[in-house]
């Protein structure tokens, strides 16, 4: 508390009550914007209305400001899933309640949700171990539930339904389409609900693998080589990590050779995921060429999108984790291209759904396209080469159950 003087009177300034609140969700927000590396605890002081030594006082440095706010958002979502250990109740009810609680805490988050999924990888060793624990809580909460209604499942199954679920309601905090809150409350429950209902195809099916390809072919020069390697480095270490000789070691020329090719580092993440848009937008055109029945496109957009996804993992986790490293710039360019895929999938969706305003298809997309990364992280499609079949059999179903509705 300090006081300062007036005309004849002493004004005294008291600490707000809430000022624990106010750092941890000034600094969640940033994070989750802008990405832990690119975020000062002098932002965030100045964010909160405090200096920089005041904000020591509440937290020793900027990881644990980071880790607390991850952290707190995992909590968030044990906390309101809770219930479902002392729950004997009917299923289907606890099942409702559960969607209704996740969607509650992840609209309440929106503006700073991407924190605890797309910036997660900066928690130190131990810390990551925390969240996966929270994940896999809320994970098996949701299967409580699942594995009465519908026992013939697998576990694998299970774990892909209850992702699946987490995942649409997740994808809320992707972008900011706009709706009114109750009608955004029930385009997500609906949606959850039909991702938790959809009918998998069984471990012993057999699908013929579908055609992929890789956005960047490495074989066409060292442009190309470089723009995939860069690609796979950011994924794997994150962009602020990874260093231009590691690049230039991994297409094997020396690190003054990239620069006859790209400015700098942030040139190659703008170029590659800029690139890796068009031509995946392009490819996916093409998927439609001679089609009218907004429903079948849409279908065969699916196949085709999962099976570029599966083949070029790294691109597709890369949209979503790095993108905050680009400049403002960069980011609205390559948000025009987003868009302009978005939109058309939007409206097939608006065809083949006349119910569905445009708005909402939107929100439904991009929950569609979101379920891509975090299940087929789920069953590391990083690593599946080959035995991805069946596999993308799973999300491409997941990916219509939440586009077209549930089937029953």
């Amino acid at each position: 508390m300090t006081t300062a003087r007036g005309q004849g009177a002493a004004v005294v300034r008291r600490r707000p009550k809430d000022r624990k609140e106010q750092i941890a969700r000034a600094s969640a927000e940033a994070f989750s914007a802008q990405g832990y590396h690119a975020v000062s605890m002098e932002a965030i002081a100045a964010k909160v209305g405090i200096s920089a030594p005041a904000l020591y006082r509440h937290h020793a440095s900027k990881y644990e400001l980071f880790r607390d706010a991850v952290l707190a958002l995992g909590r968030a979502l044990v906390d309101c899933t809770d219930f479902v250990d002392t729950n004997d109740g009917d299923p289907d009810e606890t099942l409702n309640r559960l969607i209704d609680a996740l969607v509650d805490v992840t609209l309440a988050n929106r503006e700073s949700g991407g924190l605890y999924r797309w910036q997660a990888r900066y928690l130190h060793g131990a810390d990551q171990r925390v969240l996966g624990d929270q994940l896999r809580m809320v994970n098996r909460r949701i299967q409580q539930p699942l594995n009465v209604m519908r026992p013939e499942l697998t576990s694998p199954q299970r774990w892909m339904l209850s992702a699946g679920m987490l995942s649409v309601i997740g994808s809320a905090v992707d972008h900011r389409v706009q709706l009114p809150s109750d009608e955004i409350r029930a385009l997500l429950r609906s949606a959850a609900r039909a991702v938790i209902g959809a009918e998998l195809p069984g471990p012993q099916d057999t699908f013929a693998r579908p055609s992929s390809w890789r956005v960047f072919e490495v074989d066409t020069g060292v442009y190309e080589a470089l723009l995939q390697a860069s690609m796979v480095l950011f994924n794997a270490k994150g962009f602020p990590a990874t260093s231009m000789a590691e690049i230039a070691s991994a297409v094997g020329i020396p690190v003054s050779g990239i620069y006859r090719y790209f400015p700098g580092k942030c040139d190659i993440l703008a170029t590659g995921l800029r690139r890796a848009a068009d031509r995946v937008s392009g490819r996916l055109s093409a998927t439609l060429s001679g089609l009218t029945e907004p429903g079948h496109m849409l279908t065969l957009l699916i196949e085709a999108y999962v099976a570029t996804s599966f083949a070029n993992p790294d691109l597709v986790a890369i949209y979503y984790t790095e993108r905050v490293n680009l400049s403002r710039v960069d980011q609205e360019l390559l948000r025009s291209v987003q868009r302009a895929t978005i939109d058309a999938w939007m409206r097939l969706l608006a065809a083949a759904r006349p119910s569905l305003t445009k708005t909402r298809a939107r929100v439904l997309v991009h929950a569609a396209m979101a379920l891509v990364v975090d299940v087929g992280r789920l069953v590391h499609y990083e690593h599946r080469g080959d035995n991805s079949a069946y596999p993308q059999a799973c999300v491409r179903k997941l990916m219509e159950a939440t586009l077209f509705g549930s089937a029953g």
